[in-house]
């Protein structure tokens, strides 16, 4: 690690943003009784709250926060507002039926203007805009993955609207990367500032009548009721909104384990740079390895760029020590690096961290009982941006009994297996991270599929 990549600020660039106006609110007070309480102030929360204040202004409803509004991955993520769903096309109609897979991807892809439509009507500024994603395929293996991808989705019914096949010189346009030989592109993404998003978000729910509790940590959820370390919310509902923090809470601690995602991000660059790169219409970037990486250009002109290889803890265990890893944020200074050479010695100023959630079948869910009043969405495997919206307005409905074909689709009601006692979960993991991150090794060297990662991936049920 050379002096200019240093990491300056432990913070994330989105929370260390000048033009960031954090919300701030008082922690719990004592007990409280409320129509319906919610664990989380992420979207997850933020937006079922929005959703149900919207449809009935009446309510009372409670968010209990134990550190901040977008404190977890909804303030730190990579600023992606795409239609991605974790969950294979494949998995979604083997367990429910090939119409109604189609019509959950749908659903996605059509949530993407429905958010930015609601951003801009509530003016909320979190830098949206809607330039797409465009994903490279940087060697032969990368190239039939880029053409076997979009055949998949053209058997599933999908065009052009969903995802395109790209040539050397079109993927290049779009990102002038090293190494390009093709790509893909989907117009179905936005790019964002996480931190803003989740902050204007919570201003918003709360003129709606929503009351925010930072600060206050709850320690148990029972039948209708939250303990927390400052009193006791009482509720007809509790929707548990936790993700990557789920495992904090023992009767859920297999349910959803918390892997780390990591990011850098460098100076703003000149404009002579950025002509050379292109990204013009600010398109979120990665390429088609397995262990995934994600970048953006900023509304503010820099790269923040992120990926996966950060190893699973023993025990799900969280920690904020998790944040910084210099393995693997050194790695990921020198893949943007190498991916966009114009860079130049620019220095990279922050690195940061956060976890993300991912139930043992990489299959997110919604689901609300109405007898017990308990209620949840997660499991978004980092795709939580636009399905936490999704998943938010699902649990509005199925809370207030609306008729809704969101409460039909087939993320709804079901249950992920839990995942494998330690120490087998810690070994599972942690092979699969490094049998991806050899894959990608023994691609980039040969140029042929890696059959490891291919039979990874159809254990995962892809």
């Amino acid at each position: 690690m050379t002096t200019s990549d240093a990491p300056a600020h432990p913070l994330s660039l989105w929370h260390d943003d000048p033009t960031l106006v954090p919300f701030r609110s008082t922690p719990l007070g004592g007990d409280i009784d409320v129509d319906v309480a919610i664990i989380g102030a992420g979207y997850t929360g933020l937006w079922t709250a929005y959703f149900l204040l919207k449809a009935n202004p009446k309510l009372s409803v409670a968010i209990v926060e134990a550190q901040t509004v977008g404190y977890g991955a909804s303030g730190r993520n990579g600023g992606w507002c795409s239609a991605l769903f974790p969950a294979s096309m494949k998995k979604i109609s083997s367990l429910s039926s090939r119409d109604e897979a189609i019509r959950l991807q749908r659903t996605m892809n059509a949530s993407i203007a429905e958010m930015g439509s609601i951003v801009k009507s509530e003016k909320i500024d979190c830098e949206w805009k809607q330039g797409g994603y465009v994903s490279l395929a940087r060697n032969e293996a990368q190239l039939v993955r880029s053409r076997n991808e979009v055949a998949g989705w053209n058997s599933w019914g999908f065009g052009d609207e969903h995802l395109s096949f790209l040539s050397a010189s079109e993927a290049s346009e779009r990102a002038n990367a090293t190494n390009v030989l093709g790509g893909t592109y989907t117009p179905n993404c936005a790019a964002i500032q996480p931190a803003k998003l989740a902050s204007e978000l919570a201003r918003v729910v709360e003129k709606l009548g929503a009351t925010i509790y930072e600060r206050t940590t709850v320690t148990r959820i029972g039948d209708r009721r939250l303990d927390t370390d400052r009193g006791t919310v009482t509720a007809d509902v509790v929707i548990r909104a936790t993700e990557g923090f789920t495992a904090e809470f023992p009767q859920f601690h297999r349910a959803i384990i918390p892997m780390y995602s990591l990011m850098v991000a460098t100076e703003p660059l000149p404009a002579k740079t950025w002509d050379a790169i292109g990204l013009a219409e600010r398109e979120t970037f990665s390429d088609k390895r397995h262990l995934r990486i994600y970048g953006q250009r900023t509304g503010d002109g820099r790269f923040a760029f992120g990926g996966r290889g950060a190893p699973y803890h023993y025990g799900s265990k969280v920690s904020p020590a998790f944040d910084i890893d210099d393995g693997v944020h050194d790695m990921l200074r020198g893949i943007l690096r190498e991916l966009f050479p114009a860079i130049g010695d620019a220095e990279f100023t922050h690195a940061w961290g956060g976890n993300l959630g991912i139930p043992r079948d990489w299959y997110p869910s919604v689901t609300f009982d109405r007898a017990t009043g308990f209620g949840q969405a997660g499991g978004y495997v980092g795709d939580g941006v636009s399905t936490a919206f999704v998943a938010a307005k699902t649990l509005a409905a199925e809370i207030l009994d609306t008729e809704s074909d969101l409460r039909t689709l087939p993320w709804v009601g079901r249950h992920s297996p839990n995942w494998e006692i330690e120490p087998l979960r810690w070994l599972g993991v942690n092979a699969v991270t490094q049998a991806f991150a050899q894959s990608d090794r023994d691609e980039a060297r040969t140029g042929r599929p890696a059959g490891i990662a291919k039979a990874v991936w159809t254990m995962i049920g892809h």
